[in-house]
C-alpha cells in the first residue's frame, strides 16, 4: 500500500483555522435538544412537528432498508482522496486507515488535513473540479451548501448504527429534511475546561455560573500567580465556539428560538446592539479573556493553548471541548479536568454545555471509486473495530448508538450536565463556516484594537446578511 499523504498545513495568518466538533452519542446526552437546524427552521413556517415526525420516520425507514450484512471490501482497489479538517484527529485517523488496510489491502487512502483556511481551500478544489472523495463541512446549513457534490447515504449500512440526532443534522433543508448527506467523525460537547487542582488551591469550590462570578474568580486566580485564561484567539473557529453560547442566551432573552434569531441576522432584520447578551456580555467576555489571558492572544493557537492548560500555567481553556482532552492528558497525565458551560449572563440557568453534531463528512457522489469509498465509510460505522475506534482510539463522543462507556472527563461531565440542566442549541450549525470565518476575523480585529466594538458589530451585521443571507 502506498504511503498515506498527510499534510498538516499550519499558519498563524489572520485567515486562521477550521475546527469542528460534532454531536452526542445518545439521547440522554442532550443532543436531541440541539440536533437539527432543519427542525427549527421548519418551526419558523409552522411545520416543525410535521418535519420532525417525517425526519424521524425517514431515519427509521433508512435504517430498516440499509443492508445489515458486513461490508466486504477485500476485493476493492484504487485510491481514495480524503480531504478534511480537524487535524487534531490525524493520529487517530491514521490508525483507522492502517486498520482498514488489513481489510482492503489494495485500497490506498490519501489523507490530507488542514487546520487553516479549510473552507477556502475546499471551495478552490471544488471549483477546479478536484472534488475529494471524502470532504468535510459544518452540518446543518452547510449540508445544502455542498448538496450538489454529496452522496445520499440514507440507504447505506451506515444508517443502522448512526445516532438519530447525528442523522438529523445531516438532512437537507432544501429537500424538506430528507436524505442523509454526511457522517460525523465524532459527537462533541462544547464548554469551558478548567484545572480542578488550581481551583482547589485558590479556594474556588465550584466553577462560577454567572459572568460576575467568573470575573471574581479571575481576580482570585491571578492573585494566586496563575494565568486565568488561555484563549486560542489565533484560531477563528474559537470565536464561533464561544459566541454560540451568547447567541443562545440572546435568543432566550428575546423569547425566540436560536434559529429564529440567526434568521433575523441573515435577513438584515437584527442589530447586535438590540441584544445585550451579544452587545454587552459577549464583548465584556472577550475583554475579560484578553485582560486575564495570554500575553499575545492573537498568536496563541490550539497547540499553545493545550500546552498552557496542561502544564498548569492557565486555569481555564476557552473555545474547546471533548476533542482536546487526549492531547492535554498526553502532556500531563495527572491533569484533573473540570468541564462546564459558559457563564454568559447573571442567570445561572443560562450556563449550559452545548452538544450536537456540527461536522459532516461528505462522500462525493461523482467519485471515480464510489463503491470503495462507500465500503470504507460503512466499515467505519459498522465494523467492530470502527465502532470501538470512537471511544478507544479517538476518545470522542461516538456519533453512533453504543453502550460503550467513555473514560474521558469532558464526555462524562458533559453528559451529566446536559441531563441535569439541558444542553444549549448548537447555534454554530445555523450558519456557514464562510460566515464563521469572517466573524472570527472581525473579532480578531477587535482584539487587535483595529476596530471598535461598534465597528465590529456593524461589520458582523453586514457580513452575516451578505454571506448567509444570500444563500
Amino acid at each position: 500500500m502506498k504511503k498515506k499523504l498527510v499534510s498538516i498545513l499550519l499558519s498563524v495568518a489572520m485567515t486562521a483555522a477550521l475546527l469542528a466538533g460534532c454531536g452526542s452519542s445518545a439521547a440522554d446526552t442532550g443532543a436531541a435538544d440541539s440536533a437539527a437546524p432543519a427542525a427549527e427552521e421548519a418551526e419558523d413556517t409552522g411545520a416543525a412537528d410535521t418535519a420532525e415526525a417525517e425526519e424521524t420516520a425517514d431515519t427509521a425507514d433508512a435504517a430498516e432498508t440499509a443492508e445489515a450484512a458486513e461490508v466486504d471490501a477485500s476485493g476493492d482497489s484504487g485510491e481514495i482522496y480524503m480531504f478534511i479538517s480537524s487535524p487534531e484527529y490525524a493520529d487517530a485517523i491514521n490508525e483507522l486507515i492502517d486498520e482498514y488496510a488489513k481489510v482492503a489491502p489494495d485500497v490506498t487512502i490519501n489523507y490530507e488535513t488542514t487546520q487553516n483556511d479549510y473552507p477556502t481551500l475546499l471551495k478552490a478544489k471544488l471549483n477546479s473540479g478536484e472534488v475529494p472523495d471524502i470532504f468535510s463541512s459544518t452540518s446543518g446549513k452547510e449540508i445544502d451548501t455542498y448538496l450538489e457534490y454529496s452522496y445520499d447515504l440514507s440507504n447505506e449500512p451506515i444508517m443502522t448504527t448512526m445516532d438519530p440526532a447525528v442523522a438529523a443534522a445531516m438532512t437537507s433543508t432544501e429537500q424538506g429534511g430528507k436524505g442523509c448527506y454526511g457522517l460525523a467523525i465524532k459527537g462533541n460537547y462544547f464548554g469551558i475546561l478548567y484545572n480542578k487542582d488550581i481551583f482547589d488551591e485558590v479556594g474556588i469550590t465550584e466553577f462560577p455560573e454567572t459572568f460576575d462570578g467568573l470575573a471574581e474568580a479571575c481576580d482570585k486566580i491571578a492573585n494566586a500567580g496563575y494565568k486565568p485564561f488561555t484563549t486560542g484567539f489565533a484560531e477563528w473557529w474559537v470565536f464561533k465556539h464561544t459566541y454560540q453560547s451568547f447567541v443562545n442566551a440572546a435568543a432566550d432573552g428575546a423569547g425566540i428560538s436560536t434559529a429564529d434569531l440567526v434568521a433575523k441576522f441573515e435577513k438584515g432584520e437584527a442589530k447586535v446592539a438590540d441584544y445585550p447578551e451579544l452587545y454587552d456580555n459577549y464583548f465584556n467576555f472577550l475583554d475579560l479573556a484578553v485582560k486575564y489571558g495570554d500575553a499575545k492572544p492573537l498568536e496563541t493557537d490550539l497547540s499553545s493553548e493545550e500546552a498552557a492548560f496542561a502544564n498548569g500555567e492557565a486555569a481555564i481553556m476557552l473555545g474547546q471541548g471533548a476533542w482536546v482532552e487526549a492531547d492535554c492528558l498526553a502532556i500531563n497525565p495527572d491533569l484533573k479536568i473540570g468541564f462546564v458551560g459558559y457563564p454568559v449572563t447573571d442567570d445561572a440557568a443560562e450556563c449550559k454545555v452545548i452538544s450536537g453534531s456540527d461536522q459532516a463528512l461528505h462522500v462525493s457522489k461523482d467519485s471515480d471509486n464510489l463503491q470503495a469509498v462507500l465500503n470504507f465509510v460503512n466499515w467505519w460505522y459498522t465494523s467492530d473495530y470502527g465502532k470501538s475506534w470512537f471511544t478507544d482510539v479517538a476518545g470522542v463522543v461516538p456519533p453512533i448508538v453504543t453502550d460503550s462507556p467513555s473514560d474521558f472527563e469532558v464526555i462524562k461531565q458533559g453528559s451529566a450536565l446536559a441531563e441535569e440542566k439541558g444542553a444549549g442549541a448548537l447555534a454554530i450549525c445555523y450558519s456557514t463556516d464562510s460566515w464563521h470565518q469572517t466573524c472570527g476575523q472581525i473579532l480578531q480585529s477587535y482584539i487587535a484594537g483595529s476596530v471598535t466594538k461598534d465597528e465590529a458589530c456593524a461589520q458582523i451585521e453586514e457580513q452575516w446578511a451578505a454571506i448567509d443571507g444570500a444563500q
